[in-house]
């Protein structure tokens, strides 16, 4: 059911599910549901400070997530604590379930990380995926994974790309 800007707050838990297992869940609000496209906004759910090298994700942070119940892909647009976008974390995913107040992914080990200047776009846990074994269990799966993965990236380098697609 479409949320409109008018409803009240709602909240969802987020569950992202990893080789069949709740790797993470946090709450988050729901800030839109078109019946395809789901957004929902959250601070960092992870513990004390995560350093990727590229990217810190810190107590703080906002992360506003979009969702697609017909797409392999999510893509989180974060904030530091100012405000100051960070840039986008994109995860590989099956399509996201929306059932009550549950939101659920399941991840399939492939990301893309895209820097708020554009300078910086980067594959991420490819190793992970191919260690995954998902090739071998389920080849459509993983044919789509990559497809997805192939997609972001070029999304990613067009200048204005990730944020249209956001819109």
């Amino acid at each position: 059911m479409p949320v409109q800007s008018a409803d009240p707050a709602r909240l969802v838990d987020v569950v992202l599910v990893k080789g069949g297992r709740t790797k993470i869940r946090y709450p988050a609000e729901l800030l839109a549901d078109d019946g395809t496209r789901i957004a929902v906004r959250a601070p960092w759910a992870g513990e004390g400070v995560r350093d990727f090298g590229f990217v810190r994700f810190e107590p703080g942070d906002v992360f506003t997530e979009y969702y697609w119940r017909d797409r392999w892909y999510s893509v989180k647009e974060v904030r530091g604590a100012s405000g100051a976008l960070k840039g986008w974390y994109c995860d590989i995913t099956r399509p996201a379930t929306l059932t009550g107040t549950e939101l659920v992914v399941e991840d399939l080990d492939l990301d893309l990380w895209r820097s708020a200047d554009g300078g910086d776009v980067r594959r991420l846990d490819e190793d992970e995926f191919a260690e995954s074994g998902l090739a071998e269990r389920d080849p459509g799966a993983a044919a789509a994974a990559v497809t997805a993965l192939d997609e972001l990236e070029v999304i990613a380098t067009v200048e204005g790309g990730l944020e249209a697609l956001l819109e």
